[in-house]
């Protein structure tokens, strides 16, 4: 079975909640939202949103709980500016829990606004109180092109954010910009393959791949996650934790990806989606109409035993019947 098809098969059973919430100014938000500790509930970091709308359960969602896969919630934010804190908030917190269990924290990131959108971990009270010295950073695709280059996943998230944070730079992993796209895809995994053997990275019982602790993605306006792009055979990889494209839609054209086994065995996934220009991809994500046949990218993180929460603006959700 393809990579798609099985895919299709939990996603199309899955459970969406969505929930709307009017959030607090920034200041109250992060020493109340999301208030409720860890728990070993069904999602432990869950906000108490203002208002709730009902939640759409598709055919078969019991067939999927029976699989194992989870419920993903879709937080929806009046302004960016909520989305942050929040973001920031939930992030923290699983930083401070999953350090304490594992004794590192293995981070994910993508490019794009999403750096953006992190930039409150940078600044008090996170700047402070996260322990940054157990964070290992990774890329969940990066662009072959010189680290200074400005199409450099690398260079957006130095100087947005790990210039701003006490990252040990030997935790930071970069690509090797001197190699080919091959050369440097076969190079990272073979570096992810040594730290899981030194116990930095988890692997994950239930896929045998590694189980990155969180993945803090966005997505593009076709669906496209890392770079993994609608009707490309990538996305159909299921062998290789990290593979390399040529011939990307989007450029630059020589790019690194993680593949959809190492992405859907994330034990955390936050989905970080703004603006109208996604709602289009926003809407088929969320619909329980799904077929094999038209999946887009980001329709095929489904996580295998982790949680996937989306956070979301107005607009990002605006041709949503039941927003």
């Amino acid at each position: 079975m393809s990579v798609s098809a099985a895919v299709a098969a939990a996603s199309t059973s899955r459970t969406l909640v969505l929930a709307r919430r009017r959030s607090p100014p920034a200041s109250r938000v992060a020493a109340t939202s999301r208030g409720r500790p860890f728990s070993s509930g069904p999602h432990p970091l869950a906000v108490s949103p203002a208002t709730r709308a009902p939640a759409m359960a598709t055919d078969g969602a019991a067939a999927a709980a029976a699989a194992g896969t989870k419920k993903k919630e879709v937080l929806i934010f009046d302004a960016e500016e909520d989305l942050a804190v929040s973001l920031a908030k939930y992030t923290a917190e699983l930083s401070a829990k999953l350090a304490a269990e594992r004794g590192a924290f293995t981070v994910v990131l993508s490019g794009g606004s999403l750096i953006k959108n992190i930039r409150k971990l940078a600044e008090p009270p996170y700047l402070d109180s996260v322990d940054w010295s157990k964070w290992h950073v990774f890329w969940v695709d990066e662009r072959v092109v010189p680290k200074d280059h400005e199409d450099s996943n690398y260079k957006l998230a130095l100087d947005g954010f790990l210039s701003k944070v006490p990252i040990p730079t030997g935790q930071v992993y970069a690509i090797n910009d001197a190699l080919s796209a091959e050369g440097a895809a076969d190079d990272y995994e073979t570096c992810l393959k040594q730290l899981v053997k030194n116990g930095v990275i988890a692997m994950s019982q239930s896929t045998g791949f590694p189980r990155f602790d969180v993945m803090l993605l966005g997505m593009g306006p076709d669906g496209h996650i890392a770079s993994l792009f609608p009707g490309h055979p990538l996305v159909n990889e299921n062998k290789k934790w990290v593979t390399y494209i040529k011939d990307s839609p989007k450029p630059p054209p020589e790019r690194i990806t993680f593949t959809f086994p190492v992405i859907n065995s994330s034990a955390y996934v936050a989905m970080v989606v703004t603006g109208a220009g996604k709602a289009g991809a926003v809407q088929k994500a969320l619909s329980d109409k799904q077929t094999s046949s038209d999946l887009l990218p980001v329709e095929m993180a489904v996580l295998q035993d982790g949680e996937f929460t989306w956070f979301t603006d107005k607009p990002a959700v605006s041709m949503l019947q039941n927003k």
